[in-house]
């Protein structure tokens, strides 16, 4: 088992490879908990280049998105540094969907956090996670987690501040995923490169769960057709597909311009096997989370 020195070394190692977008340094940098949530996953942390059955953090850069001249020009430039930071990712299959996941009180996230050492710091983290629900005969979840970045809270003119705290039908116009295949059959790249760009908070039916320090956006993939069969096709060669996805929200308007990513993922060449199960019914808790549900359009822009 690693040291919690050493566990920093490696984490700082993979930062100055591009795996993380924040340019904190090891001494300061993974936060005990977020380290902890990091390394505990059920998908584990690879190297950005060649890392395959986990994920990588891809540098903003990655990712075009909306420049601040875009609706008179239709420029689209690199994004900048992530608003928030990575926090794990977790590959869960169990009996029944898993919604509202950070409610639970057997996430091992939320638990890292509570459980921190350095409760001043951790007590002001923000917590955002995207649960992207697969339907089947098994029911899976893939759990990207992001956490605000130390000693910054959030700006409250921010159009990332109006996500957080707006209403759901302002969410669903704005949440937009930006992905592209880097390894993978040219069919899978030909047919995910058509919705390059989607708001999924139209395309698909998405739930927002608001807590005291968190937002859980569940993403119900089974409910577009469009999104089940491209899913069906990309899990039919899973184990080559690798993947980025960026998330965001969208700017509409030149005061919102230009776009940033609050977070992204790399899924490296993922298999099906190393999820881990867990129970659909979750384990009885006093905790009482506020939430509220979403109702549920992919574009190239």
């Amino acid at each position: 088992m690693c040291t919690t020195k050493h566990k920093q070394k490696q984490l700082h190692q993979s930062q100055s490879n591009g795996c993380f977008s924040s340019t904190l340094t090891a001494d300061d940098s993974i936060e005990g908990w977020r380290e902890e949530a990091i390394a505990g996953g059920s998908l584990k942390h690879v190297d950005l280049q060649n890392g395959t059955n986990g994920w990588a953090s891809p540098p903003g850069e990655l990712f075009n998105l909306r420049g601040p001249n875009y609706f008179a020009k239709k420029v689209k430039i690199p994004s900048g540094e992530w608003l928030m930071n990575p926090a794990g990712v977790d590959w869960l299959r169990s009996n029944a969907k898993l919604d509202h996941v950070l409610a639970r009180p057997d996430n091992r996230v939320m638990n890292a956090l509570r459980n921190s050492k350095n409760s001043e710091k951790s007590s002001k983290a923000f917590i955002v996670a995207i649960n992207l629900q697969v339907p089947g005969r098994e029911h899976y979840s893939a759990v990207f987690y992001f956490s605000s970045k130390v000693d910054e809270s959030l700006d409250s003119n921010s159009l990332f501040y109006q996500f957080i705290n707006g209403s759901d039908a302002f969410r669903n116009s704005r949440f937009k995923i930006v992905n592209k295949i880097v390894k993978g059959p040219w069919i899978v790249k030909a047919t995910v490169g058509n919705h390059s760009a989607c708001l999924l908070g139209k395309a698909l039916n998405c739930y927002y769960h608001r807590g005291p320090n968190y937002l859980e956006i569940d993403v119900d993939i089974g409910s577009s057709a469009i999104a089940s069969a491209i899913l069906k096709l990309a899990l039919g060669c899973v184990t080559a597909v690798t993947v980025d996805m960026g998330f965001l929200v969208e700017g509409q308007k030149e005061e919102e311009l230009p776009e940033r990513l609050f977070g992204a993922v790399r899924i490296c060449q993922m298999e099906m096997s190393s999820a881990t199960f867990v129970d659909g019914v979750a384990p009885t808790s006093k905790v009482l989370p506020m939430s509220s549900g979403g109702e549920s359009e992919c574009d190239d822009n």
